[in-house]
């Protein structure tokens, strides 16, 4: 083998080493994105394949739909007997949302079967020595869920809303036109939206469907109902989450309240962020 035979092979072989550390930093830099698209997709599979979540989602959006439309036929009918003070108080946009507050538990348990099913089953395990990244882990679940929830909360709303106006009739309902309806009904999203991830954050540190669902459900829609009625409790109550988010389900906020519709989408952002910042604390301290 000649002199320049030598150099060409060395050549090569440093060409080949060089490119070889040149693909390994792509892929590394590629990694975390693809990480999470991956899990995203898993989380994905999980969600529609799991009987429980789907037909939560489903339950979500008739029971939303039925109560706003039964709603809206009952008070079409007692809108003809009110007077002109009692029209003058009456909600059409709150009254279109209505059911929105009975379709919210199913949402509420949504959420935290999305996190806490895999505990109670045991595949945690399988799934995080799948994904052993616990950042990118929580994040897909989170942002799965919270997408699979904004999907469904956005057609729920809209749907909810209409069949209501609809059944309120010509005098008693309100368009996208009129003052405050498109802000409620973006609001109203959202506050579904965030009360899910709020769910998702707490079933993260709970880990068991039971013990979250048997917190939530009586603080959204028992417990919080009677502070928000005893007047000395009142204004503090108002920044529970569910209260907080209520506040802009209304055209104009109801008499003493502290929060309007924007702060209390504030305060819900706070406490969905929270829970959010907790789970993820949990899911990272703690072995599966």
């Amino acid at each position: 083998m000649t002199a320049a035979d030598v150099k060409d092979e060395k050549d090569g072989r440093t060409e080949g080493r060089a490119d070889g550390r040149t693909a390994e930093a792509d892929t590394g830099a590629r990694a975390p994105g693809a990480d999470l698209t991956a899990a995203m997709s898993a989380e994905w599979v999980k969600i529609r394949t799991l009987r429980s979540t789907v037909w939560c989602l489903a339950l979500f959006a008739a029971l939303s739909v039925a109560v706003g439309l039964l709603t809206g036929i009952f008070m079409g009918n007692a809108l003809d007997g009110m007077d002109a003070a009692e029209r003058a108080k009456f909600d059409p946009i709150s009254t279109g949302l209505s059911g929105l507050r009975f379709g919210m538990l199913a949402l509420v348990a949504f959420g935290v079967l999305a996190v806490s099913s895999e505990y109670s089953s045991g595949t945690i395990r399988c799934s995080l020595t799948a994904v052993p990244r616990r950042s990118v882990f929580f994040a897909a679940k989170l942002l799965t869920g919270t997408a699979a929830a904004l999907t469904v909360s956005l057609v729920t709303v809209g749907l909810s809303f209409f069949a209501t106006q609809l059944a309120l009739g010509g005098e008693g309902s309100v368009g996208l036109s009129d003052e405050g309806v498109m802000r409620s009904l973006s609001c109203a999203v959202l506050y579904t939206t965030l009360l899910c991830v709020f769910s998702m954050g707490l079933a993260t540190v709970l880990r068991s469907s039971a013990l979250t669902l048997g917190i939530l459900i009586p603080l959204f829609f028992m417990l919080s109902t009677i502070l928000n009625n005893i007047p000395g409790v009142k204004k503090v109550a108002q920044f529970l989450p569910d209260a907080a988010g209520d506040a802009a389900l209304y055209q104009d906020p109801p008499s003493g309240t502290v929060l309007n519709a924007w702060s209390g989408m504030a305060v819900l952002v706070a406490w969905a962020l929270a829970a959010g910042i907790a789970g993820y604390a949990a899911i990272r301290r703690r072995d599966a």
